[in-house]
């Protein structure tokens, strides 16, 4: 059964990764569906992560380049130090401005671009941190229509971006990382 979007980012800081090796194997290549996911993280934590977010889907799962297409089953992961930005072309951008809430790569960028690109068709899931980073580009993301997910911040290791996403934004569905029956619902058609 495929996906009811054509992308989802998912975006993440201190905790999240935990989730994400949760979420990576439901990604199935039959959802047909692109997958951008925008990690805070340093440059030397970057040599094993694709090996073992591969290791756990059949999707292809690479390393952001600039002007990637962005394709169906295939997953995205933003390189340390670069913005992802998604493009009218459904392409990638990295960019190398300055930090936005102290992040590069950040989180918001890559909502607002995307939800720019997608509108109603892109799914966007905001996990564990230690920052508001993705908060503006779920607001920004909803005002185009866009599905929005929020992982429940009693369930983060860090809950401070979630909650305030939940503060701040009309979430479609709160996540919980031990029950994903109802994430694998919400992007199915």
């Amino acid at each position: 059964m495929a996906a009811r979007f054509d992308l989802l980012v998912i975006g993440g800081s201190a905790g999240s990764l935990s989730v994400v090796m949760k979420i990576i194997p439901l990604l199935k290549p039959s959802l047909n569906l692109a997958t951008v996911i925008v990690f805070h993280r340093k440059q030397s934590d970057d040599s094993a992560l694709i090996e073992v977010l591969a290791g756990r889907t059949d999707c292809r799962v690479k390393e952001a380049d600039d002007k990637d297409d962005l394709l169906p089953a295939h997953i995205y992961v933003a390189p340390a130090d670069y913005h992802v930005l998604i493009e009218k072309n459904k392409t990638i951008t990295l960019d190398f401005s300055e930090k936005i809430n102290y992040s590069r790569p950040s989180i918001d960028l890559s909502f607002d671009s995307a939800a720019e690109v997608y509108g109603p068709r892109l799914a966007c899931l905001l996990l564990s941190g230690a920052n508001a980073d993705g908060v503006d580009g779920l607001l920004s993301a909803k005002r185009q229509g866009a599905f929005i997910m929020v992982q429940n911040p009693s369930t983060a290791e860090v809950p401070y971006m979630p909650q305030q996403a939940v503060e701040k934004v009309s979430c479609d569905l709160l996540i919980d990382p031990d029950n994903l029956k109802e994430f694998l619902a919400a992007i199915l058609e």
